[in-house]
């Protein structure tokens, strides 16, 4: 029976109450950016409460499966980041529960997630998305609100310039008022000229009736003969003067059978459908072009000659013939027509076959958008339990909740996969990648870091210390720590300062001998080096007698024997040897000579390191023994 634990519901709680936060605030950012977009096709044409509200309805319904991913990577990193930051993370790992147990409740929450998303996307995406574009082609062929401005041309009236150099908004009265009309031509324009006047709009919304006051009125006269210089041009005053303008001010709804065809509009199963069908077309028309190219496209005919001679020329090899002789046989005049008919042959060829690759290339391109949305479909709604996958373990390395931190990582992530996936994804609409190729690219970059970071903090390790990384770098380079030893507050066993320098002498000893034997100082045989298969435990072991007596010393109350003992080196005991374990490793690395030659002079390098450092601890012991003495004799 399936039983929901206590520690599972605090666990849902703390997180569905953030992942409800970061959703509509990531669904609030990804609106204003697709608003920012299309501002220019809403502001100034009045358009009704009920048209906007619709407009931000759909946009808000086509833009939920893109925002879901970022609020789950926002919301598990702030969730995992509170655990780690208040130790209740580290508790529940104490009681000996996982990180993956841990995780477990949200998994099954974010794999339900995952499935409305893709719900979405394959049954409320396509209507809502059929439902916005009607709307914005609507909004586009809507009419601008009537809004003549002051001392500028007001061309938003289909054939119309209007200059008003005043306006009375309180009374609607507009002074001095040009008018140009274009609706004769640019160059039978009648210009209007008037001291005051109002617009209005009709009843049905679908002219403006003007009332004009004290004007003139120029008009070109249509000259019948077109080659006369003078035009005659018409001019009237008048003291009132009405006239109506088209002006359609009404928002019509466009069909919503544009969409029909389009990628967005259709779910998976329309989908794969559409992409059936133009494959079968796609092949059909090849297969017919080809078969058209191969039996009459470049098949040798000669149309001037009877029809036995066509026969002999189609069946004939043009190999056999010197086509340059039988053209320098012809007339200045029959070349020319030659080279004219060739020319016009090919020009005629070039056309018709681009208008066959325009119909190839538009089907394949229409193919691969459809394509591009059925694989999206999918990679869209795993991208949520991806990237739960990868916020969760975050979350807990990092260990800091709040909006500060996780916001920052999560940007910075959401970043890295929108860069990858718009890039597959173009890459993909333009046959470029192979589809499917071009659609996972994202999930299969972002996958395995989701596994790795999982596994990582499952195992506590220091993913993201940078102090680890410092060290290995360090490392790397031949660079090593400083010893740095104090005085302690608290000694339990002082050192046995009788035994020590017998102690200290033995390890000299065995310093000089092994410096004699490795012959430190010259450089190691080439090939040896790499086929030996020997392991250098002696230096191993100096190294651990060397810390033992240090940290031995290391409880003494002496401040100069404290300042002697920090002369110690810290030696790294496997610089100088081979860089792998494997002996065939070690084999092909030395076969390479280029790589064989780097670690070589890199291993002599720490060869010769390595003497001075046994020289120096030799050094450093004298040093103690003689100031154990000194101490002692006082």
């Amino acid at each position: 029976m399936l039983r929901i634990k206590k520690l599972d519901i605090f666990i849902l709680k703390s997180f569905c109450l953030l992942f409800v936060g970061t959703f509509f605030i990531c669904l609030f950012i990804f609106m204003m950016q697709f608003l920012w977009k299309y501002v220019d096709e809403m502001v100034g044409k009045g358009l009704e409460m009920s048209v906007l509200g619709q407009f931000f309805f759909y946009s808000a319904l086509t833009l939920v499966p893109l925002s879901l991913p970022l609020a789950v990577l926002l919301a598990a990193l702030i969730t995992f980041g509170n655990f780690g930051e208040r130790f209740e993370l580290l508790a529940m790992k104490a009681a000996g529960i996982s990180l993956i147990k841990i995780m477990r409740p949200l998994i099954v929450f974010i794999t339900l997630v995952s499935c409305i998303s893709f719900y979405f996307q394959n049954v409320i995406g396509p209507k809502a998305q059929t439902k916005l574009w009607t709307l914005l082609v609507s909004m586009r062929q809507k009419s601008p609100e009537l809004d003549i401005p002051e001392g500028v041309f007001y061309d938003e009236i289909d054939g119309y310039n209007l200059y008003v150099k005043k306006k009375n908004r309180d009374t609607g009265m507009l002074y001095d008022v040009l008018i140009y009309n274009f609706e004769k031509g640019f160059e039978n324009a009648q210009i209007i000229k008037s001291d005051s006047g109002r617009l209005e709009m009709t009843a049905d919304k679908q002219h403006l009736y003007l009332h004009l006051y004290s004007g003139e009125q120029f008009e070109n006269l249509k000259s019948q003969n077109m080659s006369q210089k003078n035009v005659p041009y018409r001019r009237e005053t008048f003291r009132e003067k009405h006239a109506i303008i088209e002006f359609d001010s009404d928002f019509n709804m466009a069909d919503e059978g544009f969409m029909s065809s389009q990628s967005n509009s259709k779910d998976m199963r329309m989908l794969q459908a559409g992409i059936d069908s133009m494959t079968v077309r796609n092949d059909s028309i090849g297969r017919a072009y080809y078969e058209e190219v191969m039996g009459k496209t470049y098949r040798a005919t000669a149309s001037p000659l009877s029809k036995a001679d066509t026969v002999k020329i189609e069946k004939a090899n043009l190999t056999f013939y010197n086509l340059d002789s039988l053209y320098r046989t012809k007339t200045l005049a029959e070349k020319q027509k030659i080279i004219e008919a060739a020319i016009g042959r090919a020009q005629t060829t070039a056309s018709d076959w681009n208008f066959k690759n325009l119909n190839i290339s538009t089907t394949d391109a229409n193919l691969r958008r459809h394509m591009t949305a059925w694989h999206e479909k999918l990679t869209l709604s795993l991208a949520c339990l991806i990237f739960f996958f990868i916020g969760a373990p975050l979350g807990g390395i990092i260990r800091k909740g709040g909006l500060g931190m996780p916001v920052v990582v999560s940007v910075l992530i959401f970043i890295v996969y929108y860069i990858i996936n718009n890039t597959g994804y173009k890459m993909a609409r333009d046959g470029k990648w192979i589809v499917w190729m071009g659609m996972w690219t994202s999930t299969a970059v972002l996958a395995p870091l989701g596994a790795f970071l999982t596994y990582k903090s499952n195992n506590d390790s220091v993913v993201l210390n940078a102090d680890a990384y410092v060290s290995w770098f360090k490392k790397i380079i031949g660079i090593r720590s400083v010893r740095h030893l104090f005085r302690k507050e608290v000694i339990i066993h002082d050192p046995d300062y009788e035994r020590l320098p017998g102690d200290l002498e033995a390890l000299s000893a065995r310093c000089h001998a092994y410096m004699q034997e490795k012959d430190l100082k010259h450089a190691p045989n080439y090939w040896k080096l790499w086929m030996s298969d020997g392991k250098d435990e002696e230096v191993e072991r100096i190294s651990d007698r060397m810390e033992q007596l240090i940290e031995e010393m290391a409880n003494t109350r002496s401040v100069s024997l404290l300042t002697v003992l920090n002369n110690y080196p810290i030696i790294p005991v496997h610089a100088h040897t081979r860089p792998f374990h494997n002996y065939w490793l070690n084999l092909a690395c030395g076969i390479l000579l280029p790589v064989g030659l780097f670690f070589y002079f890199r291993i002599w390098a720490f060869r010769l390191r390595l003497y001075k450092d046994l020289e120096r601890i030799i050094k450093t012991n004298a040093d103690v023994v003689m100031l154990m003495e000194k101490d002692k004799n006082k």
